[in-house]
């Protein structure tokens, strides 16, 4: 992993550069904390450890959680907000309800840097951080996460219901949606492949395994066993049938056998112009890391419009 882990550094920084201006509150740095809190790396890495230690899955949940942050109005924590009785925050969002968990795992972080320096690293900041290590101790590769961002005072259950794909959604609609973020097809597949964790609901696959024809029987029948034509909404299944706790490439392994668990994931590999990269990919891992680390850092600085007004939270879940 080693030279994989070289090669994506460097490619990070060109890309850092690229997408780094116009931030509400300036550019991203890498040095950002070096001297207001140069132990927040290592506070956020051994949080995450923990958590993913005592269950694996939620490194899943907190990739997931930083991607349903970005694509709605940028980086900047507004998924951390919780509903008041006068405002309505993107927890409870179609996408994000009864689905986005971890929320408590990034609180536990918050307080342990607040201790360390107060009022001074951003939750935005964290979930960057931790997204990244939760990939990193799960197996897969690591990357230098570009810091400065700051946390929104708002948040946009609208724009959540909105700028999120779901989990049947085509591919020209996966391709859109990620260009309307200046992410490539390319980035899309690449960043597909954070699929490679976790455990999706019965609910959200249901359609996939009973009425798609582009799917491996076999496979259809398994997730059949426990996810029935009505009922069991909730039930939960490894989105990789291999290996669901290690992030590795096994995830386009799987949709060249016809066994993506959602219609999103199979429309990668379904006769359309992402087939050719989803092999290259399935056939090797360091592409397969390199290309989601470079993706990983585009889509974290995607960030608020300049003249948005920002902060830094105390408390992850409400303004200060």
């Amino acid at each position: 992993m080693g030279s994989v882990v070289r090669c994506v550094l460097v490619a990070v920084a060109a890309v850092a550069v690229l997408f780094a201006g116009g931030a509400a509150g300036g550019p991203l740095s890498t040095k950002f904390y070096d001297s207001k809190c140069p132990n927040v790396q290592s506070i956020v890495r051994a949080g995450v450890a923990q958590a993913v230690a005592a269950e694996p899955r939620m490194g899943a949940s907190i990739l997931r959680m930083f991607f349903h942050d970005c694509f709605v109005n940028g980086c900047d924590a507004s998924i951390l907000l919780d509903d008041t009785a006068n405002f309505t925050g993107e927890k409870n969002a179609g996408p994000n309800a009864n689905s986005v968990r971890g929320y408590e795992v990034i609180d536990a972080i918050k307080t342990q840097v607040e201790a360390s320096c107060n009022a001074t690293v951003s939750c935005a900041d964290i979930l960057a951080l931790a997204a990244r290590d939760a990939v990193n101790l799960l197996g897969g590769p690591t990357w230098t996460v570009q810091l400065g961002r700051r946390d929104a005072l708002t948040a946009s259950q609208s724009a959540a219901n909105s700028n999120l794909p779901g989990p049947g959604s085509s591919l020209a609609t996966l391709i859109t949606m990620f260009a309307n973020k200046g992410l490539s097809p390319r980035d899309m597949t690449a960043l597909s492949g954070a699929h490679t964790l976790g455990q999706a609901r019965c609910v959200t696959f249901r359609s996939r395994i009973y009425n798609d024809s582009n799917i491996d029987a076999a496979f259809a029948a398994l997730r059949q066993q426990t996810c029935p034509q009505s009922g069991g909404d909730a039930t939960l299944a490894p989105i990789d049938v291999q290996t669901p706790d290690k992030f590795d490439n096994a995830y386009y392994l799987d949709l060249m056998k016809k066994q993506g668990l959602f219609h999103s994931d199979q429309e990668l590999f379904n006769g359309g112009s992402q087939d050719v990269l989803v092999r290259k990919y399935g056939g090797n891992a360091a592409m397969f890391a390199a290309d989601f680390a470079k993706a990983m850092v585009k889509m974290g600085a995607l960030l608020p419009a300049a003249s948005t007004p920002t902060e830094v939270r105390l408390n992850c879940g409400k303004v200060n």
